[in-house]
C-alpha cells in the first residue's frame, strides 16, 4: 500500500496501469479520471508530508498493491443493510458516503445495529465540500469502474488480499471520558438532534443544560462500546429552541459522558496520540473538526497523511477520531 499526492495525469496513469485505488480530491478532478478499479470521494483538506493544507489541484491516491481482487458496488440509501454482501474471507472493505444526504443519515443511525458489518474490517470516510461552500455544493462519490458520480449513495469496494496479508483496523481517539462520576446522558431516541435527555437520572432539556454549564462544544460526548471510546461531536446548541445538533447520531439507551479537557493544546494532544501508531504506509483519514480545532493548517501531524473528512468510518460513523487500516504481512 502506498499513499501519494498526484497530478491528474499521474493519477490517470496509475488507473490505466491497473492499480486498485482509493482517490480523494476536488470533484472537477475526480470527474476527469479514466475508468478503472478505483473509488473516489470529494475532499478539499489534507494532511501531507508538508503539513495540513487545502488542495484543489491534485489528488490524494492510495494504491492497494496487496489486493488480489476488488469488487465495487453502489448501494442506495434504503439498501445499506446489504453492505456486507461481498465481504471476502480475510479481506477488508472500503466505504465512501457523501455528506448530508439520506445515505449519510441512514448509515450513521443503522450501522451500529447491523452485526453483519463487523465480520471483517470496514473502513472509510464521508466525502465533503469546501467549508465555505457547505449548503451550496454537493459532496460526491464516484464509482471509478463506470465513471458514475453519486450524491446520495454509498460506494463500497470489497478487497481480497494475497495470502499472508492481514488487515487490521484501528481507531485513534485523543479523548477520554471525564470519569466514572461524571455527568451521564442517556437519549430516548437515536438521531442527529436531541431536545430532552436523561441527565444524571432526571429528564432535562439538553441544550439549556449545556448552556448553563458553559459547555466547551469542542469536546465531544463519549460512549463506551465494548471498551472502545467513541465520540459524538456537538454541531450546535440552541438554548432558545432547546435543540442540540450533532455531527454523528446519538444512540438510544447508550450512556454518554462528557470528554475530559485535554491536558495539552489540541494540536499537541493529537500529535502525541499518533506517535508510533500511524505511518505513511497506512490507509487513514482524520476528522475535519480535528483539522479546525487543532489548527493543523501548515502543521505536520506525526506520521499521519490523508484526507480530512466530514466523518470517519470504522464499522460505524465516528467523529473527532483518526481511523487507520494497516495491512500486516507475514514474515
Amino acid at each position: 500500500m502506498k499513499n501519494e499526492v498526484l497530478t491528474l495525469a499521474e493519477a490517470s496513469a496509475r488507473i490505466v496501469s491497473g492499480e486498485i485505488l482509493s482517490i480523494a480530491g476536488h470533484p472537477a478532478y475526480l470527474a476527469q479520471l479514466p475508468k478503472g478499479t478505483w473509488i473516489g470521494g470529494s475532499s478539499h483538506y489534507f494532511v501531507t508530508s508538508e503539513g495540513g493544507k487545502k488542495i484543489e489541484n491534485r489528488l490524494y491516491c492510495t494504491s492497494f498493491d496487496e489486493a488480489e481482487a476488488a469488487e465495487i458496488r453502489v448501494i442506495a440509501p434504503d439498501n445499506l443493510t446489504d453492505i456486507a454482501t461481498g465481504y471476502q474471507t480475510g479481506g477488508a472493505s472500503l466505504i465512501l458516503i457523501p455528506a448530508f444526504g439520506h445515505a449519510h443519515r441512514r448509515f450513521a443511525i443503522d450501522a451500529p445495529q447491523n452485526p453483519a458489518l463487523f465480520a471483517q474490517p470496514l473502513m472509510g470516510w464521508v466525502a465533503g465540500t469546501a467549508l465555505e461552500r457547505i449548503g451550496q455544493d454537493h459532496a460526491i462519490v464516484i464509482d471509478g469502474s463506470t465513471g458514475q458520480t453519486h450524491e446520495d449513495a454509498a460506494i463500497v469496494m470489497h478487497l481480497g488480499f494475497a495470502k499472508g496479508v492481514t488487515p487490521n483496523l484501528e481507531i485513534v481517539n485523543i479523548f477520554e471520558q471525564a470519569g466514572d462520576t461524571a455527568t451521564s446522558i442517556i437519549f430516548e431516541t437515536s438521531g442527529f438532534e436531541a431536545e430532552d435527555a436523561m441527565i444524571n437520572g432526571a429528564k432535562r432539556n439538553l441544550a439549556r443544560y449545556l448552556t448553563a454549564q458553559n459547555w466547551d462544544t469542542r469536546l465531544p460526548l463519549i460512549a463506551n462500546y465494548g471498551g472502545a471510546h467513541l465520540n459524538v461531536s456537538i454541531k450546535s446548541v440552541d438554548a432558545d429552541t432547546g435543540i442540540v445538533s450533532f455531527y454523528a447520531p446519538v444512540q438510544e439507551g447508550v450512556v454518554y459522558r462528557p470528554a475530559a479537557a485535554l491536558p495539552d493544546d489540541y494540536a499537541q494532544a493529537f500529535a502525541g496520540s499518533l506517535c508510533d501508531k500511524v505511518t505513511g504506509a497506512d490507509y487513514s483519514c482524520n476528522c475535519i473538526l480535528n483539522y479546525l480545532y487543532g489548527e493543523m493548517e501548515g502543521k505536520s501531524v506525526s506520521g499521519f497523511t490523508g484526507p480530512m473528512t466530514f466523518g470517519e468510518i470504522a464499522y460505524m460513523l465516528l467523529n473527532q477520531t483518526l481511523v487507520r487500516l494497516e495491512l500486516q504481512k507475514a514474515a
